[in-house]
């Protein structure tokens, strides 16, 4: 039997130290700008890929659901990485750079937020739907990795999460979901 215990205590120590540095600040600031979006009304588009993907998924699950489930005003959040057929037609016709950018062309109105969960910071999709989002005077959200990559650097609002490691990053970028979900619905668990 191979003993992966020091292995397994490194990658918690990595985890909890990721977690211990995160802003507290910059949490904060992108729950008041989705809970100012959900009791305007407006509307909230979320993408990724890969697990950044099911990350964006799970987070629209979560406030549509668990948040919104006992309030009068509710969320309106989608998830741009779910609509497969859509995502391959216009892969297939035009482009996958241009898979988020070409529904919000169609939907995203002054005044509603972009998410964009990307652990590179460079995911040339979800650049150009914040690019479009800025260019009309919507809010857009990163929630990055490693560097932070130009998405840091474009999105209004941003939680970056400092580590070269995508499994530490996607983990955090959960529990960023989970934590913030947790807070919006009362403290209470759904």
């Amino acid at each position: 039997m191979t003993d992966y215990r020091e292995q397994i205590k490194q990658y918690i120590e990595m985890e909890k130290a990721v977690l211990d540095s995160l802003s507290g600040d910059e949490i904060n600031e992108v729950m008041n700008v989705l809970e100012n979006a959900r009791l305007k009304g407006k509307r909230v588009f979320i993408c990724g890929n890969g697990g950044s993907a099911s990350t964006a998924s799970h987070l629209e699950c979560d406030f549509n659901k668990g948040i919104s489930y006992d309030q009068t005003v509710k969320y309106d959040i989608e998830c741009l990485s779910d609509n497969v057929p859509m995502m391959m037609a216009i892969a297939n016709d035009i482009s996958y750079d241009d898979i988020f950018v070409v529904p919000l062309r169609n939907k995203l109105k002054l005044g509603d937020i972009v998410i964009g969960i990307s652990g590179s910071g460079n995911s040339t999709n979800v650049l150009k739907a914040f690019e479009f989002a800025n260019g009309i005077g919507a809010d857009t959200i990163a929630l990055t990795g490693y560097s932070g990559g130009k998405l840091k650097e474009i999105a209004k609002y941003n939680i970056h999460v400092n580590i070269d490691n995508m499994q530490i990053v996607e983990d955090i970028h959960l529990v960023l979901n989970h934590m913030m979900m947790f807070i919006l619905s009362g403290m209470k668990g759904c």
